[in-house]
């Protein structure tokens, strides 16, 4: 059964992560924190010391692209685990200033009043400076969906570059009309 190239690799497992299969669910325990996963049906996932292989058990389209995508997720959860993910957000813009407060990120954008998010579980925000946020966790989505809705309030515009964007993101600056 030839799979997708993606799956065919083993996913090497680092000393200090614990990870579990116990039927079509896979647990990552590690210094930073726990994930887990349920696995399609189609998809069997085996543990052989410190390596987890991905493969297909019915011969489908859907089953063989599965497989990449269950692979790609189980390595995610590994290195989260182990290692944990962050996303640097930069504020450009006169006026615009982000802060911490507990679970509570205040953000200053320009607007007449101020924007207050809520950070979700399992996701710590620090502001080193006003103009810096950096998004942090175990869980690669969760960090950058976080990250994602943070830049949505204010995405960087196109004449001056003002917003907030993720930190080495390059913004094509239009030129201003002409007379």
């Amino acid at each position: 059964m030839p799979l997708s190239r993606i799956a065919k690799n083993p996913i090497v497992v680092p000393s200090g992560i614990n990870v579990t299969i116990s039927g079509q669910t896979v647990s990552v325990k590690g210094p930073k924190g726990q994930l887990e996963l349920n696995v399609p049906q189609d998809i069997a996932v085996v543990q052989e010391q410190n390596q987890i292989l991905c493969s297909v058990r019915h011969d489908t389209v859907t089953s063989k692209a599965m497989s990449g995508t269950v692979r790609a997720l189980i390595s995610n959860m590994v290195k989260g685990a182990g290692k944990g993910y962050e996303k640097k957000l930069e504020l450009v813009g006169v006026g615009y200033r982000a802060q911490a407060q507990g679970k509570k990120l205040n953000l200053t954008l320009g607007f007449s009043h101020p924007v207050n998010y809520t950070v979700p579980e399992g996701i710590t925000l620090e502001t080193p400076s006003q103009t810096e946020i950096i998004v942090k966790g175990v869980d690669k989505q969760k960090v950058g969906q976080v990250a994602a809705e943070i830049r949505a309030y204010r995405p960087p515009e196109p004449y001056k570059g003002k917003g907030v964007r993720y930190a080495g993101e390059a913004i094509i600056l239009k030129e201003a009309k002409k007379k």
